[in-house]
């Protein structure tokens, strides 16, 4: 195994368990490393400080997934993690009231750049770097061995570098080429963004029947967001139940209907789901009738929230009784609504653009403040990895000074029990949930 050497001023990371390896920390880096290539960290002296995969020739040179000298990487090492992670979800999370969780946590769960959630019998994956995709077989092997899945799907979005061995070459093409199952989009950078989506082992349904916290779900892990439900905001909707009962709620960025799902179960007077997406809307309505809540309680708007937050109308339940899907609102009376969610896609997703997201945050949590009635409760959530829980209660704060509203934090989550985050790996957190109540 190749062995590369740390900088003696910059092992302290390393020893402190941080999973991610910068090239600027290696004395020198050979040419002809392939990423997923195995290698062993060492100091000045040669003594060994971790083991890892080599990532790229980019600014993270290195994912660590060992700081065990006699590790050896193979079938059982796969197995291994895979069984780790899975024994925490099985004992914290799963039971009859709930099937579905995030089993595989990426650095956090010690295997860096891979994804997998597990929607009932079910498994669907996200390779992100070209280094864990390396060990896709593996990978696949020590899953189908240890969780036992009928089927498992792969819906991949990795970097690669051209120099990595990455396909920098295709950059003549004009947007997107598909080859098969797989997406190339090219990048200004000169890499280039892999997408693959495709079956692994078994078959794969159109839609996946899942319960959570006794709730029922339809999940499209083929054509859905991310890998078809945002898991990571479990517990924030169990949390809303004990809020909604008798309550007029909006749901924006409703995707599924989730939350919405949740608020009726709480006992919601009326309930009204925004999106940009039919599609999301029309799967929402089919999760509002899988657990055979009341429809006519019911309003869904595809419209952009922005817009609709701006121009909201009163709550009041639609003369459909809230079947259909209605068309974007586009002016009237403004309505006070008792909650509001918001759980809005990362306005943040590179850190130089931390000020300009952070306004899109400011712009519609104070829309929101404006359409609260008194004592109305706010949900609202960020997912932008580089905005910190302190600039998101700070920009909170401003929403709700410029909205002349007060703000009493009630309850703030942040990652799940199935998403667990190793302590040194501050760079992993991402997920912020507060619920404020207008005082």
């Amino acid at each position: 195994m190749l062995k590369l050497t740390v900088q003696k001023q910059r092992v302290g990371p390393i020893l402190g368990r941080h999973p991610w390896v910068f090239s600027g920390a290696l004395k020198q880096i050979p040419e002809g490393l392939k990423s997923g290539d195995t290698v062993v960290l060492v100091n000045e002296e040669g003594q060994f400080l971790a083991q890892g995969y080599f990532n790229s020739y980019s600014q993270i040179a290195v994912r660590l997934w060992s700081w065990d000298e006699q590790e050896v990487v193979d079938d059982k090492f796969f197995e291994k993690r895979i069984s780790n992670a899975y024994e925490i979800r099985k004992s914290l999370v799963a039971s009859k009231q709930t099937d579905s969780y995030r089993l595989v946590h990426s650095e956090n769960d010690l295997l860096p750049g891979l994804i997998v959630d597990k929607y009932a019998d079910y498994l669907v994956l996200q390779f992100h770097t070209a280094g864990i995709e390396f060990w896709k077989d593996e990978i696949v092997k020590a899953l189908k061995k240890v969780v036992k899945p009928e089927g498992i799907y792969e819906r991949s979005d990795i970097m690669k570098n051209k120099r990595d061995g990455g396909v920098g070459a295709r950059l003549a093409l004009p947007t997107s080429v598909d080859v098969g199952a797989q997406n190339l989009v090219p990048t200004p950078s000169g890499d280039q963004r892999v997408e693959n989506f495709q079956p692994l082992h078994g078959k794969i349904p159109e839609r996946i029947k899942i319960t959570e916290n006794g709730f029922h779900f339809w999940v499209d892990v083929i054509g859905g967001q991310k890998t078809g439900f945002f898991l990571d905001q479990r517990d924030k909707r169990q949390a809303l139940t004990k809020y909604a009962d008798g309550k007029n709620v909006l749901n924006c960025f409703s995707y599924s209907g989730g939350f919405s799902v949740y608020a009726l179960g709480g006992g919601a007077k009326h309930v009204v789901s925004v999106d940009s997406s039919e599609s999301a809307l029309e799967l929402a309505q089919e999760n509002v009738k899988l657990n055979k809540l009341d429809l006519k309680k019911c309003e869904f708007i595809c419209g952009d929230v922005k817009q609709y937050l701006n121009n909201a109308p009163p709550p009041t339940p639609p003369p459909q009784g809230g079947v259909a899907i209605s068309p974007p609102y586009e002016g009237g009376a403004r309505g006070g609504f008792d909650i509001i969610i918001l759980d809005p896609p990362a306005f943040v997703k590179d850190r130089h653009k931390v000020a300009e997201g952070l306004i899109g945050y400011k712009k519609i949590n104070e829309a929101s403040l404006r359409l609260l009635s008194s004592g109305g409760i706010l949900v609202t959530a960020s997912c932008s990895a580089h905005v910190s829980l302190s600039d998101f209660r700070y920009m909170l704060s401003e929403s709700a000074g410029r909205s002349r509203r007060t703000l009493q934090v009630l309850e703030t989550f942040t990652h799940g029990i199935d998403h667990p985050e190793l302590v040194a790996f501050t760079e992993g957190e991402y997920l912020k949930c507060v619920f404020a109540k207008v005082v």
